[in-house]
């Protein structure tokens, strides 16, 4: 299945779409694939809001998107494995049976399969001045990508390595 149709699977049934990406086999091409992925739409969803804050603030546009550049597609990876990391060593100490893969492709698809939301966040905040639109879509991208993650590690862990 196309990734953009694993997307929109996943707002249906995350645990369905984990268990069939799961079934395909362990590949750290595709973990890696799906997390790098995720930061660039991150990094891309930013774009409005720091184009908007350049033009109020008068602040130079290069130098706000190199740092966010910087900021998500060299250090959120790393942050992100060792999140991982932590997500699988708290399941197995509450009985999970999964392996290390399943934690980081859980994290990892959660991320890229709610950044149709992230995106919508980006635009609102482009074109709006902080306030309830934005905290609301906010609140809605927290959701998804919790309720993703959650769910994708739930069908990881009870998979035995």
């Amino acid at each position: 299945m196309a990734v953009t149709s694993d997307i929109a699977a996943t707002y249906r049934g995350p645990g369905r779409v984990m268990r069939r990406l799961l079934g395909m086999g362990q590949r750290e091409d595709r973990a890696l694939a799906f997390l790098m992925a995720g930061c660039v739409l991150v990094f891309v969803a930013q774009l409005p809001r720091l184009a908007r804050e350049a033009q109020v603030t008068g602040q130079e546009l290069n130098m706000l998107l190199g740092a966010s550049l910087l900021a998500w597609v060299i250090i959120a990876p790393l942050l992100l494995y060792g999140i991982a990391g932590l997500s699988q060593l708290l399941a197995r100490i509450l009985g999970g049976r999964g392996d290390w893969y399943g934690a980081r492709l859980a994290l990892f698809w959660a991320l890229l399969a709610s950044t149709p939301v992230l995106l919508l966040h980006g635009l609102v905040a482009g074109f709006t001045d902080p306030g309830p639109a934005q905290d609301g879509i906010g609140l809605l991208w927290l959701g998804a990508f919790l309720w993703f993650w959650i769910a994708g590690l739930r069908q990881a862990e009870a998979t035995p390595a």
